[in-house]
């Protein structure tokens, strides 16, 4: 789920940028530029950096393919069969998902230590923090 909600926050930043008139660019590139960055910050070698940035990229992919969660809606229009759809919907999202975080975590076991993929989600996070803090408005 925190990858799609920092897509999601990423994809939002990159429209309020194309409005700004600022340049938009594509949720491809912006995945690219985190994974450098993340990169960057743990000082991987050259080797390693190639490695875990087709390896993010990837990962992004296929939770990009999984498409947005379904939104948050309020149960009381609805029935308790649609109430329970929307939840079991979005228990098998989940799953998803951390289907997918197991698999590159295996993925990243391959050439980063456990350390170094530890620092990888705790940098993500921060990313998604700043976007989501820029998006809502709050400022730092």
């Amino acid at each position: 789920m925190l990858l799609v909600t920092a897509i999601f926050a990423l994809s939002c930043q990159a429209s309020a940028r194309e409005r700004k008139g600022g340049v938009r660019i594509s949720r491809e590139q912006l995945a690219e530029k985190q994974a450098k960055h993340i990169a960057e910050e743990l000082a991987l070698s050259s080797e390693v950096s190639e490695k875990f940035i087709a390896t993010y990229l990837q990962n992004q992919r296929e939770v990009w393919a999984l498409g947005p969660r379904n939104g948050r809606q309020r149960s009381g229009g609805m029935t308790d069969s649609q109430t329970d759809s929307v939840i079991q919907s979005r228990f098998e999202h989940s799953q998803k998902l951390l289907d997918i975080r197991k698999k590159y975590y295996d993925e990243y076991s391959k050439f980063l230590t456990p350390k170094q993929i530890e620092r990888v989600y705790k940098l993500e996070r921060q990313m998604l923090k700043r976007l989501t803090g820029r998006h809502s408005g709050k400022r730092r």
